[in-house]
């Protein structure tokens, strides 16, 4: 079993950046896949970046790979989610979460994921 605690989110201003933490703890988060999703009012929730438990392959959503960037400490068991240049549009509760196994790069299905943070708001006002 896996447990996640995201922090770092709030109301900043467009243009703004900003970083969420994730943390992973129990007897196999060092062994994770961890992910970051989002989900805006009225949409689905969608993929935002996610990294193999080493760190060594990352994957960003193709609309987002100018502006965020997925990092990991892997020591600590720690993702991070950095965001810059931010939008109206990426006002959302962002999500962290988390799966065994392998992970190579390519967008994560919210299907494969068996562990979920409970989520942390990010505004960015118009």
């Amino acid at each position: 079993q896996v447990q996640l605690a995201e922090s770092g989110g709030g109301l900043v201003q467009a243009g703004e950046s900003l970083t969420l933490t994730c943390v992973a703890s129990g007897r196999t988060a060092g062994d994770v896949a961890m992910a970051w999703f989002r989900q805006a009012p009225g949409k689905e929730r969608e993929f935002v970046a996610a990294i193999s438990w080493s760190g060594n392959n990352k994957g960003v959503q193709d609309s987002l790979k100018d502006r965020f960037t997925v990092s990991k400490n892997y020591a600590r068991n720690t993702a991070y989610l950095k965001m810059d240049s931010l939008k109206p549009d990426d006002t959302a509760v962002y999500y962290c979460a988390a799966r065994p196994g392998g992970y190579w790069g390519d967008p994560m299905s919210p299907d494969t994921v068996h562990y979920w943070g409970q989520g942390t708001q990010v505004t960015v006002p118009s």
